[in-house]
Formats: C-alpha cells, sequence, structure tokens
C-alpha cells in the first residue's frame, strides 16, 4: 500500500470542499474579490474502509551463469490508484517508484559502524542506486477504478505504490532463472555464485 504520499487524497478532500462552498455562496458568476474557504473534512464513515493504493509489478531479469550478475530488462507494474487527476504526473511517480525498487533490489545497502551507529556509507560514492545503464524498459499503467468510499475526488496515493513490489519482482524472476531464493536485499552475485 501507498501510505505516506498520498497528498492529494488528503488535501484535495479541503479544496473540494471549498469549491463547492464558494459555488454554493456565490453560485456561477462570483464578482472579483469574493472568497469563500473550508477546513479538514471530520471524520466520517468513510474511516470504515480501506482506501489504499494497490498494484502488481513484473520483472523480466537475466542472471550471469558466470559471473552471479543480476540485470533487469524489463519491469511492469499495474495499479490500482482510484481516480487519476494527473495521467503525466502519475506515470511519472509510478516509473519513480518501480525505479527506486530496481535500486534497492540490486544496489542499495546501508553499512553501519556497531561501535557508534553511524552510517558507514553516507554519500553517492559509497551508497550505490540505480543509473540510468540500470534502467530497463519500464511500464507503468492503472485500471479504472472507482471507489465511492475514497473522497470527493475518487484518488488514492500514487507516490510510494510503485516501490512496493518492484524489490519483490526481480527476486523472484531472479528465483526462477537459478532456482535459488534470495531473502535479503540487495540481490549482490555472492548470492548466486555457489
Amino acid at each position: 500500500m501507498a501510505g505516506g504520499s498520498s497528498g492529494i487524497t488528503s488535501w484535495g478532500s479541503t479544496v473540494v470542499a471549498a469549491a463547492r462552498a464558494f459555488r454554493e455562496k456565490y453560485g456561477d458568476h462570483p464578482a472579483e474579490g469574493d472568497e469563500a474557504g473550508a477546513s479538514m473534512p471530520e471524520e466520517s464513515e468513510q474511516d470504515d474502509y480501506a482506501m489504499h493504493a494497490f498494484g502488481a509489478q513484473f520483472a523480466e531479469v537475466r542472471v550471469d551463469a558466470d559471473t552471479g550478475e543480476v540485470r533487469v530488462s524489463r519491469l511492469l507494474g499495474v495499479f490500482a490508484v482510484g481516480r487519476v487527476v494527473n495521467p503525466r504526473l502519475a506515470r511519472s511517480q509510478l516509473i519513480g517508484g518501480m525505479t527506486m525498487g530496481l535500486s534497492m533490489a540490486l544496489h542499495e545497502h546501508s553499512l553501519l559502524d556497531e561501535r557508534f551507529g553511524h552510517v558507514m556509507n553516507h554519500d553517492l560514492a559509497e551508497y550505490h542506486i540505480a543509473t540510468n545503464r540500470d534502467m530497463p524498459h519500464v511500464e507503468a499503467h492503472w485500471i479504472d477504478e472507482h471507489d465511492p468510499h475514497t473522497n470527493p475526488m475518487g484518488t488514492k496515493g500514487v507516490g510510494e505504490i510503485g516501490i512496493v513490489g518492484t524489490a519483490a519482482a526481480i527476486a523472484n524472476a531472479a528465483h526462477h532463472a537459478t532456482g535459488i531464493r534470495v531473502r535479503d536485499l540487495p540481490l549482490t552475485l555472492d548470492h548466486f555464485l555457489r
């Protein structure tokens, strides 16, 4: 699920409430300077429903038999994110999330100094992330979804949902290719050279 990155779902409800209050107060012909406001809606019966985005990710990988290096050649994500307000931005966020998931699967690894609890690889020279060379063909799609329980706009979080299943999809594809089940990240070559 996407929990933290659902801005339009949170503040968008207030924008809709303010627009409705303005329209109710001034009708179709407001004058310059007319104002109306609204506050965040109170908790309601909607709190009884799960209103999270969901998705499924698929990965095609190659694992070099001699070196154990994992390369991702294709990523596909299909998501249920409610009403998409800005398709270009939503697609960019989903692809960006999938890129972060790929980076988590293949590169990212924090090293801690156990004596002091300090992060030892605290810059991009030592904490590796995905680059253009790592990026495969990426597709992000969403289904048309109407959920009457979410909010007045029917939106859900888009910002993080692309990250969630990508690393698992890559690990599962590597397992399918090699028969070796890796249960920790990143998928380094030592996992596959036995």
